[in-house]
């Protein structure tokens, strides 16, 4: 009987296409995919740190593993990998015994061995320090990945990672503490990997990395993110490009011109700005003020008109005033964002604000801030919708609507969510829709017909 895995997913894109790799690592091994717990003789639990809610969804659920073993008797081994695994390590057992693996974020490779270790360490003779648990945070400098190997969960859109870790060091981030120090990939690997991810049917990547327009080929020193992307838009079979995510700091002239010129690459931009005040972006240390990141959205508004804006936000950082979180929502509605990830404060450890700054804005103030900032970017949003409604729009379909079975889903250009009528067939394929209905998050349409492989239309 074949040994089965399952892993489960915390977080951001990147723990996302950290699990695709594990999952090809281990069906190389042997093992073959399960759904089930009940069914698993290996569980991974690949885990986000970015915030403290996802921590907590860790310890729940090794807790619900273990009553799982006292009521059926099945006893897989449980690996914590990811974010939170790097940051406690060993502080992990505290809390739970559950673990009989812990890897960090660069031993992703290691997984089947130290599996093996941890079930050859189970074995009848082994002392209670042989049988573990087996702990790996060891830093891995080199940042490819064997070809053929990842296992893509999506049909449509493949995740690449160009750029591992952080130097910015923003005051309230964990990312360089659980991914370390900036590494890039070499722009041959990516490409390969690109080329790979198009002739197995995949027509949309996306690029990661912390601050993935800051990337520079360790192999190619004249080539820059713009270069990247340029070198990206002529893989034959990928039909559109996008990134996650850039910093404000480093989106050049030609980054901006890249996605006016380059008919493959979106035209959506996520750019995070945390705080629109400039006193708190200080105190963040994200190095730019309110006034110059209002000028750069105006820079690449006037480049590419009717781009489609995203950002995150941040509210109830250390010492932020009520004069403070009403610059962020002036600053949300100068810009009218397409959409926005928001988030509560919550203190990272070793960041430099958990360090020195104290987490004095209440919990009740937090909530009151967040709920407001949400409402307001809501109705930004109705409002940007509701002018689409009439409008021929292409949409990369790409899954089947999580709404209504019958109905297929997919994004424009912008990165805004379309549901519409179709066959299963369509996807993966590029159809014209006209919106007949908006709303908050979504918009549904009718279809027109399939497009030839061509870039959607600015703003659509």
């Amino acid at each position: 009987m074949p040994r089965r895995y399952l892993i489960e997913t915390f977080g951001c894109q990147r723990n996302v296409h950290d699990s695709e790799r594990m999952a090809g690592l281990l069906e190389q091994a042997g093992y073959e995919a399960t759904t089930e717990a009940v069914d698993a003789d290996v569980i991974v639990i690949n885990t986000c740190s970015v915030r403290e809610h996802a921590e907590a969804k860790l310890y729940t659920r090794l807790g619900e593993l273990r009553v799982l073993r006292e009521e059926t008797g099945r006893d897989p081994i449980v690996a914590v990998a990811g974010c939170v695994a790097q940051q406690e390590g060993q502080a992990i057992l505290g809390r739970s015994r559950e673990a009989d693996v812990i890897l960090g974020t660069q031993a992703v490779r290691r997984l089947p061995l130290l599996i093996e270790s941890a079930a050859a360490a189970r074995k009848p003779g082994r002392s209670t320090a042989e049988r573990g648990p087996i702990i790996d945070l060891q830093p891995q400098d080199d940042v490819s990945f064997p070809l053929g190997v990842t296992r893509r969960h999506d049909p449509v859109k493949a995740y690449i990672t160009i750029i591992e870790g952080c130097n910015d060091c923003c005051a309230f981030c964990v990312v360089p503490y659980t991914r370390g120090a900036e590494r890039m990939r070499a722009k041959r690997n990516i490409l390969d990997e690109i080329r790979e991810a198009a002739a197995s049917g995949h027509r949309e990547v996306q690029l990661l990395g912390q601050i993935v327009n800051h990337y520079q080929a360790p192999d190619d020193p004249a080539c820059d993110f713009a270069g990247l992307l340029e070198a990206v838009n002529g893989i034959a079979g990928i039909e559109r490009i996008r990134f996650a995510s850039p910093h404000p700091r480093h989106v050049t002239p030609r980054l901006i011109a890249a996605i006016r010129d380059l008919p493959k690459v979106c035209q959506h931009l996520h750019l995070p700005v945390q705080s629109g005040s400039t006193r708190v972006l200080q105190q963040m240390r994200r190095r730019y003020t309110r006034e110059r990141y209002l000028e750069l959205v105006e820079e690449i508004r006037a480049t590419v008109p009717g781009i489609a804006l995203s950002t995150d936000m941040i509210v109830g950082f250390p010492g932020e005033t009520d004069a403070d979180f009403e610059d962020t929502l002036s600053l949300t509605a100068a810009v009218g964002f397409h959409s926005m990830f928001s988030f509560k404060y919550s203190p990272r450890p070793r960041t430099l604000a958990f360090k020195r700054m104290p987490d004095d804005v209440p919990e009740a103030e937090k909530t009151r801030r967040i709920v407001e900032l949400q409402a307001r970017q809501r109705d930004i949003q109705t409002a940007i919708h509701a002018q689409m409604v009439g409008t021929p729009v292409d949409v990369l379909i790409d899954s089947v609507s999580r709404r209504r079975d019958e109905e297929l889903a997919g994004r424009t250009s912008g990165n805004t969510v379309v549901n519409v009528s179709g066959e299963p067939g369509w996807i993966g394929q590029i159809r014209r829709v006209r919106i007949t209905r908006a709303g908050a998050f979504s918009l549904s349409g009718e279809a027109l017909g399939e497009v030839d492989a061509a870039p959607a239309a600015a703003g659509a």
